[in-house]
């Protein structure tokens, strides 16, 4: 309860002991009851003497004044202004409301707390209309697994110097005469592979396309031709005139 509706409860003039020490004039308990305050009036902290006899009226109506008192002492001293506030509220709302005093106060609570759970969940379920659905999660993406490559060394390459020759013969290559059944190869393995092959070309409209080989034949034709025209020559010419002796 406010400290309005209590009166000036804690400011009584005895503050703590009696109301006619102090020279201000009796607590509002005493004051209502027109008697002299003593020192030590259980009542003099709590109602002052101003506001607190209206107050102590209505404690005094419902509960009496000595009720009140005897229930303050069996109450420890740090608990009393607690018990004084409780009392005088439960008197005020006795005197409003006979039948059900404090307790119509707190069923009218008891329906506002109702009244607010419920419009709460209607304005919750009104905004769970409004949001807008979330989008479905992104997959995760996949894994990337990357294969270290093994380091690359001299060592890995394939040794082929035993496919090599020793030693190649290159007079093959610069003999036209010789056909190519009779030249040798460089070698076997990769360097067949990077042997030009020779191209077939046709000699003439007579030609047979034969490719090297019929250069070769054309040669010797033309060696043989040349070899029979100088023996022809040769026979055609007289013999030289023999020397008379003497």
């Amino acid at each position: 309860m406010s400290g309005s509706s209590t009166c000036s409860i804690g400011g009584g003039s005895g503050g703590g002991g009696g109301g006619s020490g102090g020279g201000s004039g009796p607590c509002g308990a005493c004051k209502f009851l027109r008697r002299k305050c003593v020192t030590g009036c259980i009542f003099a902290p709590y109602f002052d003497s101003e506001q607190g006899a209206a107050h102590f009226a209505a404690v005094h109506k419902v509960f009496g004044a000595s009720n009140v008192s005897k229930l303050l002492l069996h109450i420890p001293a740090h608990k009393r202004l607690d018990a004084v506030v409780t009392i005088c509220y439960e008197a005020h709302a006795r005197l409003r409301d006979p039948v059900y005093g404090c307790v119509s106060h707190i069923f009218a609570l008891q329906q506002q707390v109702v009244s607010l759970q419920a419009e709460l969940s209607y304005l919750q379920a009104h905004l769970a209309t409004l949001e807008l659905p979330s989008p479905p999660p992104l997959p995760p993406p996949l894994p990337q697994f990357s294969v270290p490559l093994p380091p690359f060394s001299i060592s890995d390459l394939p040794s082929s110097s035993s496919n090599l020759p020793t030693s190649v013969d290159l007079s093959a290559l610069f003999d036209p005469l010789m056909t190519p059944s009779q030249q040798q190869p460089l070698g076997g393995g990769p360097w067949a592979a990077l042997q030009p092959q020779p191209q077939q070309r046709p000699v003439g409209p007579g030609g047979s396309g034969g490719g090297g080989g019929d250069l070769q034949a054309l040669a010797r034709e033309l060696l043989n031709r040349q070899r029979s025209a100088a023996a022809a020559a040769t026979a055609a010419e007289p013999p030289p005139p023999l020397s008379k002796c003497k």
